[in-house]
């Protein structure tokens, strides 16, 4: 790591977090390089490498970040409201991940290699704030269903979360090979998938 002031350090982390994201959103994950990625910088490809030792790293980065602001938002929640009925946690909860397409997006990732691919450092950092999602989750939870199994909550809704993205944005090219095998499917938003498993889990009727 350069020698430079803390607040440096974190304007350029971020500075490369903030290239790999604007990429991502016009790229996919395989075409994404480093050396793509620093030509949105301001500094050099190689300045990269002193913050971030791989592509995995960075897109680690990025995933964390957005599961720190969700967990703002869900501890937000817990803190200013005293009861929430079912329908208003789901619905409460499937805007906040709509606004965080980009979180579902890197969910659909695969984690492992992405994972092995990063330092250990860099591991539990991420694991850190992906934890305090889970916290923030849970506290709700806890809070406005105390009846509810919490933990059989989480171990539905967390995974599923994986599998949100893939069902809700299509390719064109997705969109016609399923034509083409004549499969019979209706694409259903971020929103709608979320709503309705929240109120199944919490034995709410939609």
């Amino acid at each position: 790591m350069p020698k430079g002031s803390p607040e440096l350090t974190a304007s350029r982390k971020e500075e490369i977090i903030n290239a790999c994201e604007k990429l991502y959103q016009t790229m996919s994950f395989k075409e994404i390089t480093i050396k793509k990625i620093g030509a949105v910088t301001s500094f050099t490809r190689t300045s990269i490498y002193n913050y971030f030792q791989t592509k995995e790293e960075i897109f680690l980065a990025l995933m964390q970040r957005e599961y720190e602001k969700w967990a703002a938002e869900m501890n937000a929640l817990a803190e200013n409201n005293d009861s929430m009925t079912a329908d208003k946690f789901a619905d409460a909860i499937a805007h906040s991940l709509e606004s965080h397409e980009q979180l579902l997006k890197l969910l659909a990732m695969n984690h492992y290699d992405m994972e092995e691919n990063s330092r250990p450092e860099r591991l539990t950092e991420f694991k850190v704030a992906y934890g305090a999602s889970l916290d923030a989750v849970r506290e709700c939870v806890r809070k406005f269903f105390p009846e509810t199994d919490c933990e059989s909550f989480f171990f539905v809704f967390f995974p599923f979360l994986f599998g949100v993205y893939p069902y809700s944005v299509a390719t064109e090219k997705q969109l016609s090979a399923m034509r083409e095998a004549k499969m019979e499917f209706r694409m259903h938003n971020i929103y709608e998938i979320i709503y309705s498993c929240v109120m199944q889990l919490l034995g709410g009727k939609k």
